[in-house]
């Protein structure tokens, strides 16, 4: 088959998934390319799409016979951005993941298959996303193994939406112990969107790492 994996954020986190990712699927001996912009989608068989923040146009969708997203929440909820962070900072440990195929509409297509992650609560952002990282690319496998004998289903139950997360959401309140905002810590990025707080018109950025 000819595969395509599409991610259009250079500064993804999930970049340095991708080459190993690509090097698994051409041992399946499938023709495999990675690309970061869907204008450069071609015709093939599969599109993986994969952290990527751009919509897809449905003329581009048209050029495979799949066009597949994996997604960390249990949709039809939790559609849009962030959703494990989202998860997190709401106390869960459970994170669903959700493959389905690609759609004009948002995050609406047909599951294929559904798998979790389990957080033990004491992770921090580069932890959870290794976690996350790993089982994106055996859900890519796993599909791949059952594919085409696999069949999708529709989406059923109450939607809902995630935002985008935005550098303030990190802010941290200087009126609550760090227990209490311990998952707020666990997923700022100390480089992007890093914690911190406001005293006396001031902004006091802070870092947060596992010590040994």
């Amino acid at each position: 088959m000819k595969i395509q994996i599409l991610s259009d954020n250079p500064k993804s986190w999930f970049i340095k998934y991708i080459n190993v990712l690509v090097e698994s699927i051409k041992n399946m001996n499938h023709d495999v390319i990675f690309v970061m912009d869907f204008n450069k989608i071609t015709k093939g068989d599969l599109v993986f799409i994969l952290s990527c923040d751009k919509i897809i146009p449905e003329k581009v969708l048209k050029l495979n016979k799949h066009n597949l997203v994996i997604h960390a929440s249990d949709v039809p909820k939790g559609k849009g951005w962030s959703p494990m962070t989202w998860q997190v900072l709401d106390g869960k440990d459970m994170i669903p993941i959700s493959l389905f195929e690609a759609s004009p509409e948002v995050d609406s297509g047909d599951v294929y298959m559904k798998d979790y992650i389990k957080l033990d609560g004491t992770e921090l952002i580069d932890e959870s996303r290794n976690i996350l990282g790993n089982k994106v690319c055996n859900m890519v496998m796993d599909f791949l193994e059952l594919y085409p004998n696999i069949k999708g289903k529709k989406q059923q139950g109450d939607a809902s939406f995630t935002r985008k997360r935005k550098p303030e959401d990190s802010e941290l309140d200087i009126n609550k112990t760090i227990k209490e905002q311990f998952n707020l810590l666990r997923v700022v990025d100390n480089k992007n969107y890093p914690a911190f707080f406001i005293y006396k018109d001031n902004k006091y950025i802070l870092s947060i790492k596992k010590g040994k």
